[in-house]
């Protein structure tokens, strides 16, 4: 990393030098390779070839020729580097506390007049390889094989919970159903609820846009509505654009549905760490 300036850094790995640093500081001991040969891959050449790949999503081959890599050994320090990070995400993906709750609420309503709102969900789709194993479940409304996705985030965009684990067909209200952040937001009992579109069903803990509405009133919530849940889309487009092995345009996660699952979960992490790091993207490209 000393090669590079502070701007470059981001550039290459979406991160500041110093989130680089805490992460390998976490994961430098389990990324160290027992081996007896003289050239074993550093903690810190794996961690900056995984990034590089979250980063870009290019093929591995081109990832390896700016790392001085080969294939296999980028292979390798992505697998590795995606098992120990995802061992972190349960510090960095969590719902907020009573008190941030309050706090959450209370811009939702200053904002958008419509109380007691603690995050926006959304489901989007993450295109991997297709599956020799039931391979047609996980085939997508677009025609492709995915993993859908659920996002909950907040009025900051940041990620406060993600569901990846059903193949691309699934129904985003039926991933809600079966999630925890849903049996969550079911036992609240109204005390905290979520906005989501027209694709959830309107339940006291969920608000949905008004179908058909017939009033100004109506149409004025809708608005309101509408403009509230946009923080999700502006945050997944965002989160795509950073980490662009997301993305379709990359090719999508070429790996089997558990890897996909698991580079999902931990760039969402990663996302997380660089909006606290203040880091400033442009306008996302539509999802």
């Amino acid at each position: 990393m000393e090669v590079f300036n502070d701007r470059a850094i981001i550039e290459r790995y979406r991160l500041p030098r110093e989130a680089i640093r805490q992460l390998l500081e976490a994961t430098g001991e389990d990324l160290r390779r027992s081996t007896r040969r003289s050239f074993a891959l550093t903690a810190e050449t794996q961690l900056l070839a995984a990034l590089r790949f979250f980063a870009t999503g290019s093929f591995l081959q081109v990832v390896g020729d700016g790392h001085g890599l080969c294939k296999a050994s980028v292979s390798r320090s992505v697998q590795a580097v995606t098992d120990c990070l995802l061992r972190l995400v349960p510090e960095h993906l969590t719902f907020p506390t009573r008190e941030e709750m309050t706090g959450i609420q209370g811009h939702f309503f200053r904002t958008h007049h419509i109380p007691q709102v603690t995050g926006v969900v959304d489901g989007t789709l993450v295109p991997i390889l297709t599956p020799h194993d039931d391979g047609h479940i996980y085939i997508c409304r677009k025609g492709y094989a995915a993993i859908n996705c659920q996002v909950v985030c907040d009025h900051r965009g940041i990620i406060l919970d993600v569901v990846a684990r059903w193949p691309g067909s699934t129904h985003d209200s039926f991933i809600f159903r079966e999630s925890t952040i849903g049996r969550e937001a079911t036992a609240s009992r109204g005390e905290w609820r979520l906005l989501g579109d027209s694709g959830y069903p309107l339940r006291p803990f969920l608000f949905t846009p008004v179908a058909n509405p017939e009033d100004d009133h109506k149409r004025a919530f809708n608005e309101a509505h509408r403009l509230a849940r946009s923080v999700v889309e502006r945050t997944i487009g965002r989160w795509k654009m950073r980490f662009r092995c997301l993305h379709r345009s990359s090719g999508g996660l070429l790996f089997s549905p558990a890897k996909a699952c698991a580079v999902i979960c931990v760039t969402a992490m990663l996302h997380n760490i660089a909006v606290w790091a203040g880091l400033q993207l442009d306008e996302p490209e539509e999802d």
